[in-house]
């Protein structure tokens, strides 16, 4: 049996005892997981902003290989695939979605219609194609990074919405 030496109703082995020096206190404990914490947002912050920049310059090449497969099309047939009056495109709530939404490109003029890089299924967020035939505009709608990217790129801005920039013929600058 324990023999306890009792202050008041208290038994003295309840009090503190001098540190050992192991261990942490709490307020330590507390301090480095602050710290730790404010790095990871702090990271986590750059990082996402570089894969939004990487989704951007993806996007631009993705765009841009559309737009000369386009050409190639129009020099071969006089003409751009009809969109049928409608913003077509792989999820769209403006036209047809399908995923040959531009027809006739695959695969004489290009292997495959890309993907948007953030992988969206909702209806904006995506590449989308307009075309009377004579004409054509192809944006990245509701874009990531888009006043970054048309900051860069002032010629790829959509003059008829901030929100979006692709490419378009000189008839097509106002669709």
């Amino acid at each position: 049996m324990r023999h306890t030496r009792k202050i008041g109703f208290i038994p003295y082995h309840f009090f503190p005892r001098e540190r050992s020096g192991k261990g942490f206190t709490l307020i330590e404990l507390l301090t480095v997981i602050s710290i730790i914490g404010l790095l990871a947002s702090i990271i986590f912050t750059s990082v996402n902003t570089e894969i939004k920049s990487a989704h951007a310059a993806r996007a631009i090449a993705h765009l841009r290989k559309l737009d000369k497969a386009l050409e190639i099309y129009y020099n071969d047939n006089n003409k751009y695939p009809d969109s049928g009056g409608n913003w077509d495109g792989l999820y769209t709530c403006w036209g047809d979605s399908s995923p040959d939404w531009i027809a006739g490109l695959v695969p004489n003029y290009i292997l495959a219609l890309p993907r948007s890089p953030n992988n969206s299924d909702a209806c904006d967020g995506n590449y989308m194609y307009y075309s009377n035939g004579k004409d054509f505009k192809l944006i990245w709608n509701n874009a990531e990074n888009v006043a970054k990217v048309i900051a860069s790129y002032p010629n790829l801005a959509d003059p008829q919405r901030s929100w979006a920039f692709g490419f378009y013929s000189p008839g097509g600058r106002d669709f």
